[in-house]
């Protein structure tokens, strides 16, 4: 059977950078998993690459469908954004091994979904400030900064990350990302060891 590896940390570990070297690397074989949204498409970002985006209507279809995995809706300062895992035939665990970008949620019910045994963490940590300055410098790059959405997304981040949380949802192995070139090459070796 195969394995969903779930990549999971604050804003501004290097998830994104991360996912994009796990699938790159050709040994590990991993397909991406890709999630669904309601909000605004940001600049740089394409359509089935990072997100599938919709509108609210078509969320509620795929609900009503019963093919939602697992949803969260964030109160931000634009509005209410969702972000969702839909089972649409991406995952075929009898003959492929996946990777995401998640969270706490996201894995606790990717493993009610699948089975824990299924389902394995990853989760990024960074210095603090080092986070906070990779977002700003990533927000600075919109057309449109959005920095009270930045703002409240890192406060936001310590408590959704808090150890207590991280404690319930049994996660023990973490990665500091404070050289990416090391850090990419323990989670590679984890990976592997976990295929």
């Amino acid at each position: 059977m195969g394995k969903i590896f779930c990549i999971m940390g604050k804003s501004g570990t290097g998830k994104d950078t991360i996912l994009r070297e796990l699938l790159a690397n050709e040994r590990l074989g991993l397909k991406k998993i890709i999630p669904y949204t309601t909000r605004p498409i940001r600049t740089g970002e394409v359509e089935g690459d990072e997100y599938h985006f919709c509108d609210r209507a078509r969320m509620e279809e795929l609900i009503a469908s019963g093919t939602v995995i697992e949803k969260r809706t964030y109160d931000t300062m634009h509005g209410k954004w969702d972000y969702f895992t839909v089972d649409d035939g991406q995952v075929d665990l009898e003959s492929s091994n996946y990777a995401l970008i998640g969270t706490l949620p996201v894995y606790t019910s990717l493993c009610s979904y699948y089975s824990k045994s299924q389902v394995v963490p990853i989760y990024i940590e960074i210095d603090d400030g080092l986070r906070l300055s990779r977002a700003l410098g990533r927000e600075r790059k919109q057309s449109n900064p959005k920095y009270e959405e930045m703002c409240r997304r890192f406060l936001s981040d310590a408590m959704d990350f808090s150890e207590e949380n991280l404690k319930v949802a049994g996660i023990e192995t973490r990665f500091m990302n404070d050289n990416l070139k090391r850090c990419l090459g323990r989670i590679t070796s984890y990976v592997e060891q976990n295929l």
